[in-house]
C-alpha cells in the first residue's frame, strides 16, 4: 500500500506534511532574515536582503492560502484517545492562531511596503513586479505598519515555539503519534 496525498482519520497526507514543513521553514527563516536585514551596515546588502525577505513573504502568503484551502478540504486526523479534554479544546484554537498569524504577517508586510514613502517596487525573486495595495503613502502609516509587522513577527515566532514544544511533549513525554504523523504518512495502522 502506498502513502496517501490526502489526510486520513489517523495520519496526515503528503500534501499537508509538505506544506506544514515548507511553511514552517520559511516562517522561521523569514524571522531570522528580518532580524538580520535591519541590523546590517551595508545599504546594498540590506536592500538585497529586504527584497529577498519580501520575495519569501509573498511565497509564504501564497503557501498559507494554499494550506488553508487544503485544510478546509481535508479534515485533520483525530487527536489520540489519551488526549485530555482541555487540550482537545485548545489545540484547534492554537492551530487557528498559527494560521491567522501566518496570514497576517505577510499581509502586514505587503501593507508596509504599499504605504512606504520610498515607493520601492517589490519584485518577488526578480520575476515580476508585485503591485502595491491601493493605499495612500504616508510616514505615519509606514511607522504604524512597521510596528504591526514587528509585533506580529515576535508573537508569531512565540506561537511557533509553543507549537514545537507541544509536538515534542507529545512525542517524548506522552509518547503518542502526534508528531510522527506530521513527519511521514503511513498506510500501516497507527500506534497511539
Amino acid at each position: 500500500m502506498q502513502a496517501s496525498i490526502t489526510n486520513s482519520t489517523t495520519r496526515y497526507g503528503w500534501v499537508a506534511i509538505i506544506l506544514h514543513w515548507l511553511i514552517g521553514i520559511i516562517f522561521i527563516g523569514q524571522f531570522m532574515l528580518g532580524f538580520v536585514m535591519v541590523r546590517i551596515d551595508s545599504q546594498r546588502t540590506a536592500f538585497e536582503l529586504i527584497q529577498l525577505h519580501k520575495s519569501f513573504g509573498f511565497l509564504l502568503l501564497g503557501l498559507i492560502i494554499l494550506r488553508i484551502g487544503w485544510r478546509l478540504g481535508n479534515a485533520a486526523p483525530a487527536l489520540p484517545a489519551s488526549t485530555g479534554a482541555l487540550e482537545r479544546r485548545t489545540a484547534p484554537l492554537a492551530h487557528l492562531a498559527l494560521y491567522v498569524f501566518q496570514l497576517a504577517l505577510p499581509l502586514s508586510g505587503w501593507t508596509l511596503v504599499s504605504v512606504s514613502m520610498l515607493e520601492i517596487p517589490s519584485m518577488p525573486f526578480n520575476l515580476f513586479v508585485m503591485p502595491n495595495l491601493p493605499l495612500g503613502l504616508s510616514d505615519t502609516a509606514e511607522n504604524f505598519w512597521a510596528a504591526v509587522h514587528w509585533y506580529l513577527a515576535y508573537a508569531g515566532i512565540a506561537l511557533v515555539v509553543l507549537h514545537a514544544l507541544a509536538a515534542l511533549r507529545h512525542h517524548f513525554w506522552l509518547r503518542d503519534n502526534v508528531l510522527t504523523r506530521m513527519i511521514t504518512p503511513s498506510s500501516a495502522p497507527d500506534m497511539e
